[in-house]
């Protein structure tokens, strides 16, 4: 089983910093596909960050603000935001996935993120 545990959401200033990390745990537990997603009230889930072996991207809103990295020595995942804008707020996820004859996924509780005006 495969546990994610996010943290470092906030309540920030637009035009300010946050820094999410999400720890992975459990049993042959790899980073090599992980991704950030977010969910605003009221609105469905969206992607906002993904990184693998192969690449790395970002949802249109993310591109030059945010930046996903991963510490594999730590087994902890990171999502830089910069520039952080109100419509900015949501709750974010953290997500993790595995091959297991099908992609299987893997979610974090979330973190609030909350950007005021």
């Amino acid at each position: 089983q495969v546990q994610l545990t996010e943290s470092g959401g906030g309540l920030v200033e637009s035009g300010g910093s946050l820094t999410l990390s999400c720890v992975a745990s459990g049993k042959d537990v790899s980073l090599r596909r992980m991704n950030w997603y977010r969910q605003p009230e009221g609105s469905p889930r969206e992607m906002v960050a993904e990184i693998s072996d192969e690449r790395t991207g970002y949802g249109w809103f993310a591109e030059g603000r945010f930046n996903i990295s991963r510490d594999a020595s730590k087994n902890t995942l990171y999502l830089q935001m910069n520039n952080l804008k109100p419509e900015d707020t949501a709750v974010y996820y953290c997500n993790l996935q595995r091959w297991r004859n099908g992609w299987v996924n893997y979610w974090g509780q979330g973190t609030q993120v909350t950007v005021s005006s």
